[in-house]
């Protein structure tokens, strides 16, 4: 992988990872059409740089952090289920991440999702700040972990999840960051934990500069995907899935199929 390759993964992980769209799922994408010639490393350079979009959260939103110690408990059970799920299903998961396939039938389907969510959920209570119950919190975890299947998207997963317990797309979204900073702390440090002897030099600044990136990219993408979001809803997001994933099918159906080599 070069320092290109790099940049320009870590600039999609920037924008995908806090919109309903899979950051997985874009980065496969790219990393297939840029022949990337190591797919090891681009598996956890994928994973990895996942700690410069939590980094972005913790900044943009450190005072929500200094909240009781409930506010972290709920976190804590939100994430249990993908924990558990994630650390039993972590080979196949890892097989699924190869599969540019299954990342098209997730962004269709997700897509089409989309377009209806804010029909199906519009009576959503609008308190400030939010009042999420512990079973609550559970429930919207359960929700991330559709998000396993590449394609799915842990963002548009947790927040159709928070949705689903009538908070408000706002409330929905800022949750599913918080959410993010033990789920993605905790699958970018067990990849790092198992890749961490067959990293060279090189490797180490790959992922220093594409954790810098995505730092950088998502702080911007954040800010503006909630002013998008309260105004707009998620139709554009759904459009925009539905068409990506409609293009990657017909070019496998015509024999064109990305994999990552």
């Amino acid at each position: 992988m070069s320092y290109i390759q790099a940049i320009i993964i870590a600039i999609i992980q920037g924008i995908t990872e806090f919109l309903p769209i899979s950051s997985t799922g874009h980065m496969i994408i790219a990393e297939s059409l840029m022949k990337i010639d190591n797919p090891e490393f681009a598996k956890l350079f994928t994973v990895n740089i996942q700690f410069g979009s939590i980094l972005s959260v913790l900044v943009l939103y450190w005072r929500r952090f200094f909240q009781s110690f409930d506010f972290y408990l709920k976190l804590l059970i939100a994430f249990i289920p993908a924990a558990v799920i994630g650390f039993l299903l972590n080979d196949y998961i890892d097989a699924l991440l190869e599969n540019v396939l299954v990342v098209a039938v997730s962004l269709l389907l997700g897509g089409i999702v989309l377009l209806f969510v804010d029909k199906w959920f519009k009576n959503a209570k609008d308190t400030e700040p939010p009042k999420i119950s512990f079973l609550t919190a559970l429930k919207i975890g359960f929700f991330q972990c559709l998000a396993m299947i590449p394609g799915v998207s842990r963002s548009a997963a947790s927040i159709v999840g928070g949705m689903t317990q009538k908070l408000n797309r706002k409330n929905a979204a800022e949750f599913s960051f918080f959410l993010a900073v033990p789920t993605l702390f905790a699958a970018a440090g067990y990849k790092l934990l198992k890749s961490y002897h067959t990293i060279q030099s090189k490797d180490i600044s790959l992922l220093l500069v594409g954790n810098i990136v995505a730092f950088i990219v998502a702080l911007i993408a954040i800010k503006t995907f909630i002013s998008f979001l309260t105004k707009y809803g998620f139709k554009v997001f759904g459009y925009y899935r539905i068409v990506l994933g409609a293009i990657i099918i017909i070019l496998y159906i015509f024999g064109i199929e990305l994999t990552i080599i």
